[in-house]
Order: C-alpha cells, then sequence, then structure tokens
C-alpha cells in the first residue's frame, strides 16, 4: 500500500507508503510537521512536531522536546484521507520522502484546492 494524491481529477502516486507532511503556521511562522504513514485502514498519524507555541497549536501535554521541536504521538485513529487547502496566504505544503522535502506543487498543479493524500495500491 502506498500513498497518492489527488487533485484536479488527477490521481498522483508518490511512491512510498511514508512520507512527512510538512508546512509553516499561517499566523505563528514557525514550522509543523507530521509523518504519515498509509496502513490497512488508512492513513495514520505517527508523530507530530512543532517549532512553538501559540494560535491555537499548543503541543499536549505529553511533548517534550528534541532540539528546536515539541514532539508527540497523536492517539488519533487512521484517517481515509487527509485534505491538504491552500489559501495562497501561506507557503505551500511540502512533501518530505526520504529526506528531500518538495513543495506540493511538485506533484499537482500550484491551483489546485484542494488536494487529497490517501492511500493507494
Amino acid at each position: 500500500m502506498g500513498l497518492c494524491l489527488a487533485a484536479a481529477g488527477a490521481l498522483v502516486h508518490l511512491g512510498v507508503s511514508q512520507l512527512t507532511l510538512s508546512w509553516t503556521h499561517s499566523v505563528q511562522k514557525v514550522a509543523w510537521e507530521e509523518d504519515w504513514r498509509a496502513v490497512p485502514q488508512g492513513l495514520l498519524l505517527e508523530q507530530a512536531r512543532v517549532m512553538g507555541t501559540g494560535a491555537g497549536m499548543e503541543p499536549p501535554p505529553e511533548a517534550h522536546r528534541e532540539g528546536n521541536f515539541w514532539v508527540w504521538k497523536p492517539d488519533l485513529a487512521p484517517l481515509p484521507t487527509v485534505i491538504l487547502r491552500r489559501s495562497g496566504a501561506t507557503d505551500d505544503w511540502r512533501l518530505c520522502i526520504a529526506g528531500t522535502c518538495r513543495p506540493l506543487s511538485d506533484f499537482v498543479p500550484a491551483a489546485a484546492d484542494p488536494v487529497e493524500l490517501k492511500p493507494c495500491a
């Protein structure tokens, strides 16, 4: 099972079963990262990291510091999809695969909104 992006009527196979979704918070301007993996039940959020706090992005009590990030394992059941919206008011989402991060626009058109991250065969 792998990961795909669905946008503007197209389906893009990413060729991996896990990735890190990264973005910059629109208000606080700090980095946020989430590690996602395709499992038979959907998409599993394995770990979340945030570089700062504020504006509704406070790390939970179980978070701990690793370098510049607050890190925790969310207690969330697998999701069928993750919807990525693009407002144009912030930098694009970044997909990090095997240590290399690229903007979402490298995979789907920059104007495509919404974009779905989902498991695929």
